[in-house]
């Protein structure tokens, strides 16, 4: 979404969308009837794996900790550069930074924002879980429930 507005995201960013990957997938498994608990607890897991990766991303942001050397600071990681690299006078021109706040709302960056909402999204897959396990009269706790005729 940001993307079309014009802001390229960091390799931070990038980190963040992977468990979402993972907890979409989850939630296709659901859909389709494959066994609820183990699913419902990896998709919580990866909501709660792209916040935490939220929160660190917003860390970089405000200096309160050091990023990855790649994407912050100058950008440069010397340790995997070669002697051309170190003394070639190009600068990496599409290289978007990790401590540098592209764009803020209510005093929070898009990293923040990712971290309040992946939180929010994994409280739901708890609560989920929790319905699942608190539902002693329906089917089997490992398996989606049958059509009963």
């Amino acid at each position: 979404m940001f993307q079309a507005l014009g802001y390229a995201p960091c390799a931070m960013c990038i980190w963040q969308r992977y468990p979402h990957v993972v907890a979409i997938g989850m939630g296709l498994l659901l859909a389709i009837g494959l066994p609820i608990i183990p699913l419902l607890l990896i998709g919580a897991a990866s909501a709660a794996t792209t916040a935490a990766l939220g929160v660190f991303h917003t860390g970089v942001e405000r200096d309160w900790w050091e990023g990855p050397t790649s994407c912050t600071g100058s950008g440069l990681d010397m340790n995997s550069m070669s002697a051309e690299d170190l003394l070639s006078t190009d600068g990496p021109s599409s290289l978007v930074m990790c401590d540098q706040v592209a764009w803020e709302f209510l005093t929070l960056s898009m990293a923040s924002w990712n971290a309040v909402f992946s939180l929010v999204l994994a409280g739901l897959w708890v609560f989920a879980f929790g319905m699942r396990q608190s539902n002693s009269t329906g089917p089997s706790l490992t398996s989606p429930p049958t059509p009963e005729a």
